[in-house]
């Protein structure tokens, strides 16, 4: 029996065009205080990749949701342990530790209660719903927890 695809939902090509314009307005200062570039090295290239995000945070800590599963820049930062997040020309320079699943539940809760009106669509569990709903879906969704430099 081999092992299960990574869980992944590919990007529409308007939603890669939204992101880079999404992108640009927050490398100028314009967009939701939540709201970042999140820059990674690539494991392999070294090159800079970017991609906006919305930063969680609780309980006094700062995390990255990766609503679409298995993305690139979830694979480079687990490979490179670092990533950098900008707005309005200043880049935050941070450690990253990969959120262990059985933790992400509450996480993703969190996550879906404040960004639903992005991110639903991406959840087959709905705003509102228990932590404990999360549970058996939370392997679907890497969570980093940042550690500034």
């Amino acid at each position: 029996m081999g092992a299960e695809k990574p869980y992944f939902l590919k990007p529409s090509a308007f939603e890669r065009i939204a992101n880079r314009a999404v992108g640009m307005l927050l490398r100028l200062g314009i967009g939701l205080g939540n709201s970042y570039v999140l820059e990674v090295p690539g494991r392999r290239s070294g090159n800079l990749y970017s991609t906006p995000v919305s930063l969680l945070e609780y309980r006094n800590r700062r995390y990255l949701v990766a609503p679409r599963g298995e993305t690139s820049w979830v694979r480079n930062a687990r490979g490179t342990g670092e990533v950098s997040l900008v707005r309005r020309g200043v880049r935050e320079r941070y450690s990253v530790r990969e959120v262990p699943v059985e933790e992400r539940p509450i996480l993703l809760k969190e996550y879906l209660e404040r960004f639903a009106f992005a991110v639903q669509r991406y959840f087959p569990i709905p705003k509102g719903a228990p932590a404990s709903s999360l549970a058996e879906i939370a392997a679907r969704y890497p969570i980093f927890e940042l550690i500034a430099k």
